[in-house]
């Protein structure tokens, strides 16, 4: 491994998660790679996740925060703690394969024009059950992990180009990072990481899927649930966020009715979820943060390194790998996709 550019700051944002967070940093002194340098950003935990790491993981720098400021600000404060060439930012409620980071600066190795890398990641309960091989985008606003609830197959085994990573584990140079920003403490926590890919690719960096590099993802563990009043109340609002902020006005326009049928199944979702309250909610917190959002838009052209052209050819690419892992997984659970198929034709045929 010395032939490879080398050097790790692993940031992981906790929050009351002690009894999750052994198996991950234990996972981490068992990786092949071990150039790396722990921070573990506490996020105003009440659970003793802090006496935990003093005790057991003093090897590990804690930066212990008063409060729970959010994902985005806990991400950001680790980064900045460290000055390696490279970030791996690492959810909590996660365990690494021995060789994922070694699989990863393998890949940063060989592909020196990427800038950021996505791992395959599974379910934690359900090994071979894909939580998710790299982000994609949907131009209605949001990401959606790529391959999620699928078995894992041959689809999912091929380094290749993808949209974005997921911010539960995605490494990053660190150049890249400085150059476009880190993560918008605005959106306090989700869709952060969809906001910086868009970032990413607007100002022409590219992610990489590295199939060999595996983690283990529980999922919602902090939370306690996917779907409840506050993942409904932030999607919603930073869903909106992400759109004021990254869309050139033409994007408006030519992206209409998609962004009109996402926000109109989103709508039906939140109701037969009951959550409606929490979805209006959301709808008020983008009014109140709209002119903050609307400010930072004007910021991102100066750093831009491809042109709207390009920019919407590659949300439209990655919409098109969206749409294909929904179709596959539905296909394994005997559904039909002819509502899909549809789509494809009447909005993503001459895009």
């Amino acid at each position: 491994m010395a032939a490879l550019e080398s050097g790790i700051d692993i940031v992981i944002p906790n929050w009351n998660g002690k009894k999750i967070l052994a198996p991950c940093l234990d996972s981490i002194a068992n990786q092949t790679y071990q150039q790396y340098a722990v921070t573990v950003v506490d996020n105003g935990s009440t659970d003793g996740s802090a006496a935990l790491l003093r005790e057991h993981y003093a090897e590990a720098r804690l930066v212990v925060l008063p409060e729970n400021q959010g994902f985005s600000a806990a991400v950001n404060i680790g980064i900045t703690t460290g000055n390696a060439p490279f970030v791996f930012l690492l959810n909590n409620d996660t365990e690494l394969d021995p060789d994922c980071l070694a699989q990863l600066m393998r890949a940063a190795a060989l592909f020196k024009d990427d800038a950021f890398f996505s791992p395959k990641m599974l379910s934690y309960d359900e090994r071979d059950v894909l939580d998710g091989a790299g982000d994609g985008f949907l131009r209605g606003g949001v990401g959606y992990r790529l391959g999620t609830m699928e078995k894992d197959s041959d689809a999912y085994n091929q380094s290749r180009r993808i949209f974005g990573a997921c911010g539960g584990a995605a490494l990053y140079r660190r150049s890249m990072l400085e150059t476009i920003g880190l993560f918008d403490e605005d959106f306090f926590a989700y869709l952060e990481d969809v906001d910086l890919n868009l970032r990413a690719n607007r100002a022409g960096f590219r992610c990489r899927y590295v199939p060999g590099a595996i983690v283990y993802h529980i999922g919602s563990a902090t939370t306690g649930s996917k779907i409840n009043a506050l993942t409904v109340r932030l999607s919603t609002r930073n869903n909106f966020f992400v759109l004021v902020k990254n869309y050139p006005l033409i994007f408006f326009v030519r992206f209409f009715p998609v962004i009109c049928i996402y926000q109109f199944f989103w709508l039906l979702f939140v109701i037969k979820k009951r959550q409606l309250h929490a979805y209006l909610s959301g709808i008020l917190g983008f009014f109140r943060g709209f002119l903050v959002m609307a400010g930072k838009r004007r910021e991102i052209p100066a750093a831009s390194g491809i042109s709207d052209r390009q920019f919407a050819q590659r949300i439209c690419e990655s919409e098109r790998d969206v749409i294909a892992s929904i179709m596959r997984r539905r296909e394994a659970h005997g559904k039909g996709n002819r509502l899909l198929r549809m789509y494809l034709r009447l909005f993503l045929s001459t895009s």
